[in-house]
């Protein structure tokens, strides 16, 4: 996945070519769903060379769970955000960042990114600490119940 990610950063232009390698190393839902109702709609997108509204569908269908939080134009780039939860505020949330001259691009980055986390083993809603055998911290109660 790394590979592809490299190629859509490098991209200066989506193409049909680029997006079947996103769908092909990417996308296991459109690959694997019985209904050819989401595939040829993705294919007619594809074709017509609606990249933006491919992305997004691509989007809709592999990661449900996943909303665009963000999507803003920034000297010359498009900055786009991937969230799991978009009412926090942005300090709070653990978003997927990308940005890329073409919107389309930036979109399919942000969602190889979230592909990554959510392939990743590791993936929490609480994040964890790793412990030591070793370690030398000692755990105190720093309340005062005076």
């Amino acid at each position: 996945m790394r590979e592809l990610a490299d190629r859509l950063r490098e991209a200066d232009a989506a193409t049909a070519e680029l997006f079947s390698d996103v769908i092909r190393e990417a996308c296991w839902r459109v690959l694997a769903i019985p209904s050819a109702e989401y595939r040829s709609r993705i294919e007619r997108l594809v074709q017509s060379g609606a990249w933006t509204d491919a992305a997004l569908a691509l989007l809709e269908l592999e990661l449900p769970q996943w909303r665009l939080r963000r999507v803003a134009y920034d000297a010359g780039e498009w900055h786009c955000a991937l969230s799991r939860q978009r009412e926090l505020p942005d300090w709070l949330d653990q978003s997927i960042e990308a940005c890329h001259a073409d919107l389309s691009l930036a979109i399919l980055r942000t969602f190889i990114g979230a592909q990554c986390v959510k392939a990743s083993p590791a993936t929490a809603s609480v994040p964890s600490i790793s412990r030591t055998e070793n370690s030398l911290d000692v755990r105190l109660c720093c309340d005062n119940f005076a």
